[in-house]
C-alpha cells in the first residue's frame, strides 16, 4: 500500500495511529476518509466503530483468522470500539465470495455449535473487556417481507454482477441463485444497523465491504471506511490456509506444534508472516534476513507467545520453551538429530552380517523386503545419531556393533549383537 500525499495534512497523533494501522493492510478506502476519522476521533475523544464480521462455517479459528483479528486488537489498543460480528444468519445463507458454485448452506445447529467455538477462542487475541460479541440473526430474522424487498430495491443487478465471481460463473454458463446476491446486501445492512466507521475484511471480501459503504449512504449514515488485508498463505505456500487444505496452524494448538509447523514456512514466506502477524519492527526484519535460520526461529517464537501469552517453567516464555525442545531434538543448526522413543523396539542377532531390509521385517516392522526397499528409494529410512539416509537397498549390517534405525516419520529400530 502506497503512502497518500494527503498524510501531510494531518497531525501526528493521527498519522501516529495511522502507521500502526497500515502495517500489513493491502487497501484503506478512502485512504482520506480514514485519516479524517482518526483525526476526528481522537480531537473529540470518541472512539470509532470498529466492525468485522465472521462466518461460523467451520468450527476452529487458525491463524489465517488472526490476521483480522490482530487488526482489530490493534484498533482496540488505540481506543477504539470494536464489535466481533458473528454472521449466524448469513452463514446459513452461505458467503459467494471466491465460490465456482453454489455453497451449500449450513443448518441452524451447525451454525450455533461453530459460533460458540468462536467466542470461545477469539479471546486469545482480542480483550474481552473492550469486545463487543453481537450476532446478525438479531436485526435479520426479524425482517419482514416488505423489508427485504426494499433492501434489495437498494442495489442493482448491475453493480451485482460486476462482481469478479459472479462474471466469472456466467461466462462459464454456472448457475448463480438469488440467494447469493442477497448476501452482500445482508453484510452491508450490517454496517447500517451497527452504524459502523470502519469495516475490516480480507482482500476477497472488497466487493461485500463497498457494498456496506453504499446502503450507509442510501440509509443516510456517513459510509464506513474499509481496511482490507491479505489472505494468509497456508504453510504449503500455494494456498490461502484453511483446515480443508490441511496447510494450517490451529490457535488452540500446543506451543511446540505452533513451534515446529512455523519451522515448515518457506524462506520467502516467512517475511509475509512477520508482517502480518508479528509487530517486529521492519529494520528489525531487514536484520534478520542475514540470517533466515534464526529469523525463522524468532518467528515461530513470536507465533507461540503471541497465542500462548502465559509464563512457561522457570520463567521462560512458552515460544523460548518450544524453541529449546526444537534445538534439542534438531540440532540448533536446525538438523534433525535421532532421539529414540522409550518403547523403541531392540533386535538382537547371533550372525555376523544382516542385511537391513530382513532386519526390519523380522523385527515385525514391515511385511515385505521389497516394502523396506520402497521406503528405501523414498528416502525415508535413516540411520545413526546424523540421521543420515540410506540410500543403498542391499546394504548389510556387521557385527559386533550397534545400528540405530528411524523408518519412515514413527517408527523406530535397534539392532546389536546379542550380549
Amino acid at each position: 500500500m502506497t503512502d497518500s500525499k494527503e498524510e501531510r495534512k494531518f497531525d501526528k497523533a493521527t498519522l501516529d495511529q495511522y502507521e500502526i494501522l497500515k502495517r500489513g493492510a493491502d487497501e484503506i478506502l478512502p485512504e482520506k476518509s480514514f485519516l479524517e476519522k482518526l483525526e476526528k476521533s481522537i480531537k473529540t475523544g470518541k472512539p470509532l466503530k470498529i466492525k468485522a464480521g465472521f462466518d461460523p462455517t467451520a468450527p476452529d479459528l487458525h491463524l489465517g483468522h488472526t490476521v483480522l483479528l490482530r487488526k482489530l486488537r490493534q484498533f482496540q489498543d488505540l481506543g477504539h470500539e470494536v464489535t466481533f460480528l458473528i454472521g449466524d444468519f448469513t452463514a446459513t445463507i452461505g458467503d459467494p465470495t471466491g465460490r465456482s458454485a453454489t455453497r451449500k448452506r449450513l443448518t441452524p445447529d451447525e451454525v450455533k455449535a461453530n459460533a460458540k467455538t468462536y467466542e470461545d477462542q477469539v479471546f486469545k487475541i482480542l480483550d474481552r473487556e473492550k469486545t463487543k460479541i453481537v450476532f446478525n440473526s438479531k436485526w435479520c430474522m426479524p425482517l419482514k417481507v416488505d423489508e427485504v424487498l426494499g433492501l434489495t430495491a437498494r442495489y442493482t443487478v448491475a453493480r451485482m454482477i460486476e462482481r469478479d465471481d459472479f462474471s466469472k460463473r456466467m461466462k462459464a454458463g454456472e448457475s448463480i441463485s438469488i440467494i447469493e446476491f442477497i448476501y452482500p446486501l445482508f453484510q452491508g445492512y450490517d454496517s447500517v444497523v451497527l452504524e459502523s466507521d470502519v469495516e475490516l475484511g480480507g482482500t476477497d471480501q472488497k466487493f461485500n465491504l463497498l457494498v456496506g459503504r453504499e446502503l450507509q449512504s442510501q440509509y443516510g449514515q456517513e459510509p464506513q471506511c474499509i481496511l482490507t488485508l491479505p489472505l494468509l498463505v497456508g504453510l504449503d505456500g500455494q494456498k490461502k490456509m484453511s483446515k480443508s487444505y490441511d496447510n494450517y496452524i490451529g490457535i488452540d494448538e500446543t506451543p511446540y506444534s505452533i513451534f515446529a509447523k512455523s519451522m515448515s514456512v518457506s524462506d520467502e514466506l516467512m517475511w509475509d508472516y512477520y508482517t502480518l502477524l508479528t509487530s517486529v519492527p521492519f529494520d528489525e526484519m531487514d536484520d534478520l534476513k542475514k540470517d533466515p535460520l534464526e529469523a525463522k526461529k524468532r518467528l515461530a517464537s513470536e507465533l507461540v507467545d503471541f497465542l500462548h501469552p502465559e509464563a512457561g517453567s522457570d520463567g521462560k516464555s512458552r515460544g523460548q520453551e518450544a524453541r529449546d525442545a526444537w534445538d534439542k531434538e534438531k540440532g540448533k543448526d536446525g538438523r534433525e538429530k535421532l532421539i529414540l522413543p522409550p518403547d523403541t523396539p531392540v533386535l538382537s542377532v547371533d550372525a555376523k552380517e544382516l542385511m537391513l531390509t530382513q532386519a526390519i521385517v523380522d523385527a515385525g516392522l514391515e511385511k515385505s523386503a521389497s516394502a523396506v526397499k520402497r521406503l528405501i528409494d523414498s528416502g525415508a529410512i535413516r540411520m545413526g545419531e546424523s540421521l543420515e539416509v540410506i540410500q543403498d537397498k542391499q546394504f548389510t549390517m556387521t557385527f559386533p556393533g550397534r545400528y540405530e534405525i528411524k523408518i519412515g516419520k514413527k517408527k523406530y529400530l535397534v539392532v546389536e549383537s546379542r550380549s
